[in-house]
């Protein structure tokens, strides 16, 4: 029995456990043995983390392919798991034993604050799993993986051997964006551009061999900077080679204020004109840009900051090589000062000289840490790199092949600009939480890399004892003495970049390098569901490490989602205070109501603007669908057994199911593409206006009447519907769906594991031969005698039944329009002329005379060969339709009020296209606020031409 009112938060609960002791959603499962596998691996969630809109939009359409999926057949692997999140983690386990006044990491050491990592992912680390859970994310939880598991360790470790013993793995020196907090490097994900008020310092630097005088322009040049500080580590100066101010400077030098230092001055398309004074001074051991500069003309790198950000001078060999006498004690003077104190010493120096010819007022882009929220320095230093650009190669060419697509395909542009333009990746953090590098040093600082520290001494021992450091008896007693090669060989302090382990997700969790059976069966996965942000971080980077370890591409479909903003179309953000919690709207609507919402929301390629009023208004859907099911089984609708719908008598069941087998073909068509709008937009037309509206109310005269067989075949007609609807609709609505399954179906199985309603027929010669040669004849877990589910979209039509409940609700929904447009009282019945009527239209109008009368407030129907005078016609299906409105309205007070409306939209237009028209506007005001003014005007639009048509009707009432 249904209970009288929806109540998600007991359904969701319940539905949660039926689920994971029924092992619905495992992966392998008997009955499955011969089907086709599909898999999807969940982007793992950082394990510090809670559920954020973006999780709940990405898992809700992952886990609506995989149900649509299941229920098709296939051998749906949803590969769960959480990332260890270097950084994060650190921080919290950091943080907490801060906040609890315990000892910190290094005085702790190592291995006892690595043990209390570990403690705490066991105590916390599930928190977004279980969060997961609650939205009913259909995952195969029995094989949930840590990208820390020791499987997936032994992975990463394979991995980095294999690559270096390649070269394609190395240590280099090259900048790095570096957490002067943190101390470590980060990715370029980790970093956040924010808009900061500083200054811009033209300073004047001496040109050789000339007098410097700062009212002589001829006796210095003029660059612009930002960062003063950073001019102590200046080793060339660029100029554009076609800006005739400065050709003939160019391969001259220049003396680099308060330090000394020759410094050349070079031609450079970096360079650019139009802006500052032309020329920039180069750092290349400070900024990206100057890294490039100064590499395209060999000039020197030098570091003058150390790792917390402050100046490194006194001791630092490359700063002081080459300077004059005396330049030591401005090394000793600004020694290990902070660098913004720095800059103000500095600058305030550099005027004194009269070497600072203007300061301007600047505002520009400066790089933060995500985390620690200190700026971020280029830092010159040693790290390990991938080299990324070899295997970027087949990785490109599997896109172009269309091995993989992109789905919008307009991110394969994104995708290849940045696959072109490629530098190695720096996958070395100076951390102790992570994949601890597998290299080990000697004495010399000779590199051993290896899979374990046993075969590393191995190596390290034999490459000594051949290059007589340590003698043959030495080199034994170390092998067989752990303390006696204490010192001697010492590991790698670093881990591994997070993305590192995370880009091989497809095929570590399957249980590779092991000749796991999964990895057969599993491996390369369907589709990949994910966000924008990460095609390059993680998305790549698994296309990378698929084609090179696993020689096929991990995933054959690339699903991108948009971002989930607030109503008005602003980026959710804790500082704007607009951050929509899931959870909270799960715990208000039910998670049914905020999937949906996703869902019907998640057009390709457009931002999801989230108002709580549209998960409110889902819930109201999950309600309607909850009272129209109370409503047939109150009125006992039961499908009968053996009962086909395709044999139905009366028109009314023949049109549901018409409408039902168009309706699943447009959900599954939808889904097929990804359009998971278009599905959700299809199946709620179905059940709102097509089911409940139209199909049930138009039954209850035979629902309500006495016993007949008309009577029986209705009841199982709307009850077999029901079971349609909630089939189409379980994907997107599980929890709701699957209860009034259990409830009203009265079958046995779960909803979850029920077939979809489009029925599956044999594959083609081509997928049968493409199937056979996958399989094999000795694969354990694949049987070459299993049927891809492929489906045959000519089902159930009866475009007879369809004209005639068509004509029905065509007429009933164009008369309410006028009714309402010409705010004709309720209770205020009107006549109804069917003029010219065909011979169809005057057979089945006497059939539907009550209902039509009923439904659209009328006192009368009749026929003539004519629409009379003065009343308003309507064109249903090609036929006319006439109301009589004289007397009924007032046409003059009615033509008034339309022509006021009519005028408030054209203003509300002029209004909006005004603001539209004005290129400041468009230019400075924020993103949402533009969209909105386009969406005003084109609700106006909308507004005035239903005004103008009901205008149009007006006329022909007077």
């Amino acid at each position: 029995m249904i209970e009288k009112n929806y109540q998600p938060a007991d359904i969701e609960a319940r539905m949660s456990v039926v689920w994971e002791d029924s092992l619905a959603f495992k992966a392998g499962r008997p009955d499955r043995r011969d089907a086709v596998p599909f898999t999807i691996v969940i982007p793992p969630p950082n394990v510090t983390g809670s559920l954020h809109m973006g999780h709940a939009l990405n898992n809700t359409l992952q886990d609506i392919l995989c149900r649509f999926e299941r229920m098709r057949g296939r051998d749906v692997l949803w590969q769960p798991g959480t990332d260890h999140a270097g950084i994060a983690t650190q921080m919290v386990v950091e943080r907490q034993l801060m906040e609890r006044q315990q000892p910190g990491r290094r005085e702790m050491g190592r291995e006892k604050f690595l043990e209390r990592v570990w403690q705490w992912k066991a105590e916390s680390g599930d928190t977004i799993i279980n969060q997961l859970k609650r939205l009913g994310a259909s995952c195969d939880w029995s094989r949930e993986r840590f990208t820390m598991d020791e499987g997936l360790s032994k992975a990463v470790i394979k991995v980095f051997v294999e690559l270096h013993r390649d070269g394609l793995i190395y240590k280099d020196k090259r900048l790095v964006n570096w957490d002067t907090k943190l101390l470590t490097a980060i990715s370029d994900l980790e970093v956040q551009q924010t808009e900061v008020k500083g200054h811009l310092w033209y300073l004047r630097y001496p040109i050789e061999g000339k007098t410097f005088s700062p009212e002589d322009p001829t006796t210095f040049i003029v660059v612009a900077t930002t960062r003063p500080e950073t001019m102590l580590g200046d080793t060339g100066v660029a100029v554009h080679p076609e800006d005739e101010r400065y050709q003939k400077l160019v391969g001259k030098n220049v003396i680099l204020p308060l330090v000394g230092r020759k410094v050349k001055i070079v031609a450079d398309d970096y360079s650019d004109p139009e802006k500052g004074s032309g020329a920039v001074k180069v750092t290349p051991a400070h900024d990206f840009n100057d890294f490039e500069v100064g590499n395209r003309h060999g000039l020197r790198r030098i570091s003058v900051l150390d790792k917390e950000g402050c100046l490194d001078l006194l001791d630092n060999e490359d700063y002081l090589k080459g300077l004059p006498e005396g330049a030591s004690q401005f090394a000793e003077e600004f020694n290990k000062v902070d660098r913004f104190a720095a800059r103000k010493r500095i600058v305030e120096r550099l005027e004194s000289f009269g070497f600072v010819e203007r300061i301007e007022p600047h505002t520009h882009m400066v790089p933060h840490g995500d985390r620690s929220n200190s700026v971020i320095e280029p830092y010159l230093t040693d790290q390990w790199y991938v080299d990324a650009k070899t295997l970027a190669k087949p990785a490109m060419a599997a896109v172009r092949s269309g091995e993989t697509s992109f789905v919008p395909k307009n991110w394969e542009k994104t995708y290849f600009e940045w696959m072109e333009n490629i530098q190695p990746w720096c996958i070395s953090r100076q951390l102790w939480w992570g994949h601890q590098i597998p290299a080990w040093y000697g004495p010399d600082g000779k590199v051993f890399v290896a899979e374990t520290e046993e075969e590393a001494v191995s190596h390290a021992l034999g490459y000594y004892v051949e290059q007589e450091v340590i003698t043959v008896e030495q080199g034994r007693e170390m092998a067989l003495d752990r303390n006696k090669r204490e010192g001697f060989i010492t590991r790698d302090e670093d881990v591994l970049d997070t993305w590192f382990s995370s880009a091989l997700w497809p095929f570590s969790t399957l249980g590779w390098p092991e000749d796991a059976p999964e990895v057969q069966r599993y491996y390369p996965t369907n589709a990949l569901v994910t966000g924008f942000d990460i095609i390059f971080f993680w998305v790549a980077r698994m296309m990378m490490m698929g084609l090179h370890f696993m020689k096929e591409v991990p995933f054959s479909t690339i699903y991108i989602h948009a971002l989930v903003r607030d109503e008005k179309g602003a980026k959710m953000s804790k500082s704007k205070g607009n951050v929509i919690d899931p959870l909270n709207l799960i715990d208000e609507y039910g998670a049914d109501a905020l999937r949906f919402t996703l869902a019907a929301m998640a057009a390709q390629g457009r931002d999801i603007k989230l108002a709580t009023s549209r998960v409110e208004g889902y819930r109201n859907f999950a309600t309607k669908l909850w009272n129209a099911s109370r409503f047939a089984e109150m009125n006992h609708c039961a499908v009968p057994e053996g009962f086909e719908p395709a044999k139905a008598k009366e028109t009314l069941n023949r049109w549901i199911a018409h409408e039902s087998a168009h309706t699943t073909r447009e959900v599954t068509e939808a889904i097929e593409a990804y359009r998971f709008n278009d599905a959700a937009g299809a199946i709620y037309r179905f059940v709102w206006n097509v089911y409940c509206d139209w199909y049930v109310e138009l039954a209850k005269p035979v629902l309500l009447g006495p016993d007949s067989p008309a009577k029986d075949e209705t009841r199982a007609m709307v009850a077999w519907a029901r079971d349609e609807i909630l089939k189409l609709l379980h994907p997107f609505m599980p929890f709701i769906t699957e209860e009034l399954w259990e409830v009203t179906a009265k079958r046995d199985g779960l909803l979850a594991l029920a077939p979809w309603p489009l029925k599956p027929s044999g594959p083609t010669p081509e997928q049968l031969a493409m199937l056979a040669a996958a399989a094999g004849p000795t694969d354990p877990l694949i049987s070459p005698a299993f049927v891809m589910p492929i489906f045959d979209h000519a089902d159930f039509t009866d475009p007879k039944a369809e004209a005639e409940i068509g004509w029905v609700i065509d007429l009933v929904t164009q008369i309410r329009s006028v009714r309402a447009e010409m705010n004709i009282p309720p209770a205020t019945l009107t006549a109804l002329v069917l003029a010219g009527a065909s011979a169809e239209t005057r057979e089945r109008a006497p059939r539907w005379t009550d209902v039509i009368k009923r439904m659209a407030r009328l006192s009368d129907i009749s026929f003539a060969d004519r629409a009379p005078d003065g009343a308003v016609q309507l064109l249903v299906r090609g036929e006319v339709a006439a109301l009589p409105l004289k007397g009924v309205i007032d046409v003059a007070a009615e033509r008034t009020r339309l022509d006021k409306e009519i005028a408030k939209a054209d203003a509300d237009i002029k209004r909006a296209e005004s603001k539209l028209a004005n290129e400041k506007f468009v230019a400075n005001a924020a993103e949402e606020v533009v969209e909105e003014e386009r969406e005003k005007r084109e609700a106006a639009l909308a507004r005035k031409a239903k005004l103008l048509e009901a205008l149009e009707r007006l006329k022909q009432a007077s």
